[in-house]
C-alpha cells in the first residue's frame, strides 16, 4: 500500500515495527486565520484531485457545546490546510469549492455536526472508522487502524487537549496535521478490503445513512443523565439534582465552559443525598470547594432551597416521568410475556450467527433495539416480508434487511413454537401435579376427618 511519499517497511522483521509519523510530509502548514488566506486555500482545494481528508478538533472537556476549534483538510494537489474556525467561521466557500468530492472522515458522526455549523456539509462520505467496523477490525481507533493497515504509528496523546486555547502550540498543530496525513491512503486500503469481502455496497449505504442522519432530539429531562444519579433514592433528592444541574448549565453556558468544570456530577449527587442548607454543610462536599464552584455558592444553596421548598406534585417522578417508548427491559420479559422472551432469544441467536459469519459487530449488522422491538411486538402475521417492512421502519438499511429479515422471522417463529410447547408441557405437568394433590388430599382428608370433627 502506497503511503504517498513515505518509505514502506521492506524486511519482514522491520514490518513488525510500525514506522512513526513525526512530521507532515510537506512540512507544517500555517494556520489559516484571515479571509485572504482562506480564499487562497479554497482555490487550492478546488483545483485538487480526489477525496478530501477532513478532521475537526473540539474542546468539549473545556468549553460549553461541541463547536469546532480547528479544522484540518488535505487533498492531493492541494496539500494540508489548518483552518481556525474562530477567526474564519464560515467555510461555505470551501464547501462549494470541493463540491461533490468525497469527504474522508474518521468517526464522521462526531464531526459532521460541528462542521455543518460552519458551513461545511459533505455530499459524499467515506468513514474510516465505520469501514473498519464493517471489516471486522476489533479496534477501530484512527491510530490503531493506521498502524494495522498501513504500518505507520500516529501519536494520539493530544486528543483531549484544550483546542480552544490561542495560539495553539506547535506540537498540537503538528498532531492535527498528521491526523489527515494518511487518511486518504487509509481510505483506499479499507475500500480495497471492503471490495474483497463483498461489502462495498454495505459501506455505501452506511455512509449515506450517516450523512442523512438528523440531529438527535433533545432529551426531555437532560438532568437525568447526571452520573451517579442512581444513588439518589428520593423524589426530593431528584429535585435537588434537577435544580443544581439546571443552575450549573446556565452558569456554564454563560461562561462558555464545560459544565463539569464548573461543578462535578459527584457533587450534585452528594448534595442530593445530604441537602446542605448553609456554607458549612456545603463545603463538606469536596466538589463544592473548587475555585469555580466556590464562585457560585449562592446559586447552589438557592437551588437546594428551591428543591426543599417544592410541593410534592412538583417533584420529579422517580421512574423517569415520561411514558416509556418501547418494550420493557428484556430481563423482565420471561415473567411478563414468555413468548416474547423466547422470540427475542431466538432472534438474538440468529443475528449473532449472521454477524459471526459476516465478520462484523452485531450492532453494525442490525440495531439491537430494532430486534427487541420486533420481538416484543411482531407484525401479525409475521413472515420475511412483514419483518423486512418492520425493520425498515426501525431504520435498518437494505443490506441489513436482506441479511436478517428471513432468519429473524424464522427464528421468532421457532421461538413461538418452543414457548407454546413449553407452556403445554407446563400445563400437562400442572395437571398431573393437581391430580396427585387431589389424591393426597383425599387420603389426608379421610385420615384427619375424625380429628377435625372431634375438635
Amino acid at each position: 500500500m502506497s503511503s504517498g511519499g513515505y518509505d514502506e517497511p521492506k524486511a519482514p522483521e522491520e514490518a513488525k515495527k510500525p514506522i512513526p509519523l513525526l512530521e507532515p510530509r510537506d512540512g507544517l502548514p500555517p494556520v489559516i486565520e484571515t479571509d485572504a488566506a482562506l480564499t487562497e486555500v479554497t482555490s487550492r482545494l478546488g483545483h485538487g484531485d480526489g477525496p478530501v481528508a477532513v478532521d475537526a478538533e473540539r474542546a468539549s472537556g473545556y468549553r460549553y457545546g461541541q463547536r469546532a476549534y480547528l479544522v484540518q483538510l488535505r487533498r492531493a494537489g492541494a496539500g494540508t490546510m489548518l483552518i481556525d474556525p474562530i477567526a474564519c467561521p464560515d467555510l461555505s466557500r470551501i464547501d462549494a469549492a470541493v463540491g461533490d468530492a468525497e469527504a474522508v472522515l474518521h468517526a464522521a458522526s462526531q464531526d459532521l455536526p460541528c462542521l455543518a455549523e460552519i458551513g461545511f456539509r459533505p455530499r459524499k462520505l467515506f468513514d474510516t472508522e465505520l469501514a473498519g467496523r464493517l471489516l471486522g477490525y476489533p479496534r477501530v481507533a484512527l491510530g490503531t487502524l493506521v498502524e494495522e493497515v498501513l504500518g505507520f504509528h500516529l501519536e494520539k496523546g493530544h486528543s483531549a487537549a484544550d483546542w480552544s486555547t490561542r495560539p495553539l502550540r506547535t506540537e498540537l498543530l503538528r498532531y492535527a496535521a498528521l491526523d489527515v496525513e494518511v487518511l486518504v491512503e487509509l481510505r483506499d486500503a479499507l475500500a480495497a478490503e471492503l471490495a474483497a469481502q463483498g461489502k462495498t455496497e454495505w459501506a455505501r449505504q452506511e455512509f449515506e445513512a450517516v450523512l442523512a442522519a438528523r440531529p438527535a432530539t433533545p432529551r426531555p429531562d437532560p438532568w437525568r443523565r447526571t452520573s451517579g444519579i442512581h444513588r439518589v433514592q428520593s423524589r426530593r433528592g431528584l429535585a435537588v439534582v434537577r435544580e443544581l444541574w439546571t443552575a450549573r448549565d446556565k452558569i456554564a453556558q454563560a461562561a462558555d465552559m464545560s459544565p463539569r468544570r464548573i461543578l462535578p456530577d459527584t457533587a450534585i449527587v452528594e448534595a442530593a443525598r445530604s441537602f446542605p442548607v448553609n456554607h458549612a454543610q456545603l463545603i463538606r462536599i469536596s466538589g463544592f470547594v473548587g475555585r469555580q464552584a466556590r464562585r457560585h455558592e449562592r446559586d447552589w444553596l438557592a437551588a437546594v432551597a428551591r428543591a426543599r421548598a417544592s410541593a410534592d406534585d412538583e417533584l420529579p417522578d422517580a421512574t423517569g416521568g415520561s411514558i416509556p417508548n418501547g418494550p420493557p427491559p428484556a430481563h423482565r420479559w420471561a415473567e411478563r410475556d414468555p413468548a416474547a422472551a423466547a422470540r427475542l432469544a431466538a432472534a438474538r441467536a440468529a443475528v449473532t450467527a449472521i454477524a459471526e459469519h459476516s465478520k462484523l459487530p452485531i450492532e453494525n449488522l442490525i440495531s439491537p433495539d430494532a430486534v427487541r422491538r420486533l420481538s416484543w411486538d411482531p407484525p401479525q402475521p409475521y413472515d420475511e416480508q412483514t419483518v423486512a417492512q418492520a425493520l425498515a421502519g426501525y431504520g435498518a438499511r437494505p443490506w441489513q434487511i436482506e441479511l436478517t429479515a428471513g432468519p429473524i422471522a424464522r427464528a421468532m417463529a421457532a421461538g413461538d413454537s418452543n414457548a407454546k410447547a413449553s407452556k403445554a408441557g407446563d400445563s400437562s405437568t400442572e395437571g398431573e401435579e393437581a391430580g396427585d394433590s387431589g389424591i393426597e388430599g383425599k387420603d389426608a382428608g379421610d385420615g384427619s376427618a375424625p380429628d377435625a370433627g372431634g375438635g
